[in-house]
């Protein structure tokens, strides 16, 4: 095996782990293999550690995996009991691989929440001047599309509503609309921004709210499409208050 660049590295000492740890488990089974049947069998389980699933998770943890390079290093301990690693050393060059993966993430994560909430706070700063925008001192905009005129929510109630959420740039991330039956939930239970419109909406109100990072998710995002300091922007339909 030619280690060529850091990946191939990498996916022989991902291949070899698993390979050591069935070895071990192979050991404790009263069953004797031949070598020609264990290289068989050592094939078909690297193929299925190849596995569609698979590669997506160790592809988040270390960016990329050569799947040629994961098999010669499965079959080399597997089936051969040679390898350029020992378990010490693979799994000691593996975290030193996930840790310096981990800092430059976190450094480009930082960059990114930096960057949206600048862009968010220019959002609101213009959003702001529309009219019919309504800003209150916790920074959360909202602007009534219908006015209801029923009983309005305190926070030991729950509420039936149904909503859409997007980002700044447009990009739906969430909608209840797609269900029949409207989501049902605590007004404690969610986002800052939406427990404190909750208290102030009559029943059967509509209203769009444009919702500051820190009374949404914060630094620490959402899922793949709300990133960290994200404003996000929800329609917000009241159906019923739905008294303790």
């Amino acid at each position: 095996m030619d280690f060529a660049d850091q990946t191939d590295s990498v996916s022989y000492a991902l291949g070899y782990l698993q390979a050591a740890n069935l070895k071990q488990q192979f050991e404790r089974w009263p069953v004797e293999i031949d070598s020609a049947a264990c290289v068989g069998l050592a094939k078909t389980i690297a193929k299925q550690g190849m596995s569609k699933g698979n590669l997506e998770h160790l592809n988040g943890m270390f960016n990329e995996i050569d799947e040629a390079a994961f098999m010669k290093g499965f079959l080399n301990e597997f089936a051969y009991n040679k390898s350029y690693f020992t378990e010490m050393t693979a799994d000691m060059y593996l975290r030193k691989v996930m840790e310096a993966n981990k800092a430059v993430k976190d450094a480009e994560r930082a960059e990114k929440a930096e960057a949206n909430l600048a862009e968010g706070q220019k959002f609101l700063d213009e959003n702001s001047k529309k009219e019919g925008i309504v800003t209150l001192e916790s920074g959360l905009q909202y602007e009534v599309l219908k006015e209801g005129n029923g009983a309005i929510a305190t926070a030991s109630d729950r509420v039936k509503c149904h909503y859409q959420g997007s980002l700044i740039d447009g990009t739906v991330f969430d909608s209840s609309l797609e269900n029949e039956n409207p989501a049902q939930f605590a007004v404690t239970g969610v986002i800052k921004g939406w427990t404190e419109a909750l208290q102030l909406m009559p029943e059967g109100s509509k209203w769009r709210l444009y919702i500051p990072a820190d009374l949404a998710y914060g630094e620490r995002g959402s899922g793949a499409k709300i990133g960290p300091n994200s404003t996000l922007i929800f329609d917000l339909d009241l159906i019923e208050v739905v008294k303790k």
